[in-house]
């Protein structure tokens, strides 16, 4: 999760606060198709699924904040992250704010392990590309960028939606793990907390990559 912020904040310098939205997506997708199929192939299906949602979700959000700079693009990803949230307190097939409860195990650490070497191994990989240096280009000043004709709208678009739909993936996986904190915390999917309570360590741990 921490790596996919980077991508977003650390590489294209882009501060946004809706990495919580996209996380819930993929939770839920996880879940919802867990729980009526019940082996590895469901899990698959929704990790498909939950990337898929995040993806269309990023690129409508993108579009229009993604003009924003600052403080101001923070405030409407934060936004965008509380319109999921109470989307998702309403809604029959999450079961509202009871959660969805019997959620069997189907993850491991190696598996927790794998998926963090290819999130590493994707936004390295990207932050080489050409498409990563015009990220980076922006970053360090993008009206310099946009006299030099780089498509600045186009390039944070891309790394907002890959970051996303690795939010949802990395939170696919720990999340049908009893191991994770979160389990251990409450066993079931409860309402979702508050979006900065979960952005809170991956904003730690993006900073502490960024350094």
């Amino acid at each position: 999760l921490a790596v996919s912020l980077n991508l977003i904040i650390g590489i294209c310098g882009q501060f946004s606060l809706g990495h919580a939205g996209f996380m819930c997506i993929g939770a839920y997708s996880a879940a919802i198709m867990v729980k009526s199929m019940p082996n590895m192939g469901g899990f698959a299906i929704g990790i498909v699924i939950g990337l898929i949602i995040s993806a269309i979700a990023a690129l409508i959000v993108s579009i229009p904040t993604l003009r924003l700079r600052g403080d101001y693009l923070a405030i409407a990803t934060l936004g965008f992250s509380e319109i999921i949230r109470i989307v998702v307190l309403n809604m029959e097939i999450t079961n509202g704010a009871a959660g969805i409860t019997g959620i069997p195990q189907l993850t491991s650490w190696p598996l927790l392990f794998i998926v963090m070497v290819l999130s590493i191994m994707i936004v390295t990989n990207f932050g080489r590309s050409r498409q990563g240096r015009a990220c980076i280009s922006i970053r360090e000043d993008e009206i310099a960028s946009e006299a030099m004709g780089v498509n600045t709208t186009k390039y944070k678009t891309l790394a907002f939606v890959i970051g996303a739909m690795l939010a949802s993936v990395c939170r696919n996986v720990p999340f049908l793990s009893w191991l994770s904190w979160f389990m251990l915390w409450k066993r079931s999917l409860a309402f979702p907390p508050p979006p900065l309570l979960w952005l809170c360590p991956a904003l730690l741990l993006a900073l502490l990559i960024a350094v």
